[in-house]
């Protein structure tokens, strides 16, 4: 029987690998013949269909949605675990709202930050609309991740501290959090994975215009809604194909860096 199992489990994590990699090779073998200079210029025009006004506004949509969600995802996370009973009807609440959250299509979110934050806040299509939209849709998996990490954490090593003389709040983040942060980091980079993804949402929010915007108030289009705008027109589809794998390259690169970023601070706390 446990062989059965064994043999399942590796049967299941080939078919898992070979999906991956069969997705990412269709993706390099469409696009990579068709990436060109000129997909790259600073200026988008019918001619050239650059990305790089694209690719510019993703990672500033990027840092400014995790700029509004982690920090709220995190210490809510802290407050469920650290802080609240876990029959506090105020917890019960809140499990069930981000349960609730994470269950929503991402097209609901879109047509919330089109009344909400579009029209009755006059933000209008912009980044900022889009961010706080893209924060409140990852808001959710940031704070479940949290939460799992840190219920991870040994209680001794909290008891350990206590019996040193160290406070809660010195516990948490000289003991508790270094432990626990590469699960926090597990839950950014999925909200990260969102967020570049992301298309329904934005085009309510954010707007579609192909240029590099110049404030929290400009109207841009991600590499999504860009890769989405060239194939739904016809007219560029080698086009959307490049754009699939600089799409690629943009997540590996953002995931590399926030792994790398979070190594050094592991590395920092642990000396210190």
């Amino acid at each position: 029987m446990s062989r059965l199992i064994r043999i399942m489990i590796k049967l299941a994590a080939f078919i898992t690998f070979s999906i991956l990699f069969l997705i990412i090779g269709y993706i390099l073998v469409k696009g990579l013949p068709n990436i060109k200079p000129s997909l790259f210029a600073l200026e988008y025009t019918t001619e050239n269909v650059s990305l790089f006004p694209a690719i510019v506004t993703t990672i500033v949509m990027t840092f400014l949605s995790l700029l509004i969600a982690a920090p709220i995802g995190i210490f809510s996370g802290f407050y469920l675990v650290e802080y609240s009973k876990n029959k506090n009807r105020l917890v019960n609440i809140i499990r069930l709202t981000t349960e609730t959250l994470s269950g929503i299509p991402s097209i609901v979110y879109g047509l919330f930050g089109l009344l909400f934050f579009v029209t009755t806040l006059g933000w209008g299509f912009s980044l900022l609309a889009g961010a706080f939209t893209l924060s409140i849709m990852i808001l959710p998996l940031i704070i479940r991740s949290t939460e799992e990490a840190l219920l991870a954490v040994p209680d001794t090593l909290r008891e350990a501290s206590f019996g040193l003389g160290a406070g809660k709040l010195r516990t948490i983040f000289k003991v508790v959090l270094p432990v626990a942060m590469p699960g926090i980091l597990s839950g950014i980079i999925l909200g990260i994975g969102r967020i570049v993804g992301e298309t329904a949402a934005l085009i309510y929010t954010a707007g579609t215009v192909p240029k590099i915007p110049n404030s929290l108030f400009s109207s841009a289009r991600t590499l999504a809604i860009h890769m989405y705008a060239l194939s739904s027109e016809g007219l560029y589809t080698n086009e959307a194909n490049a754009t699939a794998v600089i799409l690629l390259i943009v997540v590996i690169g953002i995931n590399g860096l926030s792994s790398y970023f979070t190594k050094k601070l592991l590395k920092g706390n642990y000396n210190g």
